[in-house]
């Protein structure tokens, strides 16, 4: 996306535009600015974090090790002033080292609850898979609800309440497998590659041009928590008309039919492609959806919530492969 600062650009929104999405612009090409001081390729990566920030969902990145997951969800994070915190999980982590634990108070004579580190508003979790279902489902409630019940209190997170979480498609030795319903929370799952030749050798470049100072230095906080929920509700004043309502509703209805696939997308699912498509078409200044915006949402929401039957599985396709069979034989709205 080029800079928002284009004027030519700038008078035709003011001129087609019934909301001003010109902050919004500005601070998303700021983010993806700082980003891109540490960060060599992984375009699509930044992009669908952003727009899972505006379009309030959790995101899922896999990849194998090494290929910046991790960095990447905390310097993002870096750029956003508000509470931060990092859980490593792993086999014998328990419910209570995330949601916290009551501990008694000698000096009162009574017990007071010590918050754990899900009380932030973006959290990471390192290696999602690593811990056991008990822990995992804990979590998800938090994500689902957004706030935790513990001796009979009510504790809400704070907004911008964001979960990114990271697996590692390969290994697969103490790892717990999510199961589909808590994926479904997950409004994308993001597949990260290997970089390219090019890109690799500019990852060396920026490493030793380091030398004694660390990755996150370099990253300055752009926006505020505060503004990030203010540009939430600008996107859900995104327009879509309805016959773009429609084509969403076939395309996922699309894969519940689909021979190919054991398993087809929910109604959730629907939800979550058109809040990201206003996240879409939010960063590229529009007030209104476009197909492509719904197309461009559609992989990643989609992708882990579809099941490929055996059969197909192991003639190696996959369920992208699927969804864009899919994308491709549902008409455009015209």
């Amino acid at each position: 996306m080029e800079t928002p600062n284009n004027e030519e650009v700038q008078e035709n929104l003011e001129f087609e535009n019934r909301i001003d999405l010109s902050e919004l612009q500005e601070s998303v090409f700021k983010i993806k600015k700082e980003l891109k001081k540490v960060i060599v390729g992984q375009k699509d990566m930044m992009d669908l974090l952003i727009v899972s920030l505006l379009a309030d969902g959790h995101v899922l990145i896999e990849g194998v090790p090494g290929v910046a997951k991790t960095i990447t969800a905390k310097l993002l994070a870096r750029t956003i002033d508000v509470g931060f915190s990092r859980i490593q999980f792993t086999p014998d982590l328990m419910p209570s080292d995330i949601l916290g634990t009551s501990v008694f108070n000698v000096k009162t004579s009574d017990f007071e609850f010590k918050k754990g580190p899900i009380f932030s508003s973006m959290i990471l979790i390192d290696e999602i898979n690593r811990a056991p279902a008990k822990t995992q489902a804990a979590l998800f409630e938090v994500m689902e609800e957004k706030q935790i019940t513990i001796d009979g209190q009510t504790f809400k997170m704070d907004e911008p309440f964001v979960v990114l979480a990271t697996q590692n498609p390969i290994e697969q030795e103490g790892t717990y497998r999510l199961p589909e319903a808590q994926l479904d929370r997950f409004l994308f799952k993001i597949n990260v590659a290997y970089p390219n030749a090019d890109e690799e050798l500019e990852i060396l470049l920026k490493e030793q041009a380091l030398e004694n100072t660390t990755k996150a230095s370099k990253i300055e906080t752009v926006i505020t928590g505060e503004k990030i929920v203010e540009f939430r509700n600008l996107v859900n004043q995104i327009k879509i008309e309805g016959n773009l309502l429609k084509y969403i509703a076939n395309i996922v209805v699309n894969t519940r039919s689909n021979s190919f696939l054991y398993l087809g997308a929910s109604p959730r699912a629907s939800i979550a492609i058109l809040g990201a498509s206003k996240a879409f078409a939010a960063i590229e200044g529009r007030d209104f959806v476009t197909p492509e915006d719904i197309k461009r949402a559609t992989i990643p929401v989609l992708e882990h919530r579809v099941i490929v039957t055996p059969e197909r599985e192991m003639e190696g396709l996959t369920s992208k492969q699927i969804i864009v069979q899919i994308i491709e034989a549902v008409e455009i709205p015209r």
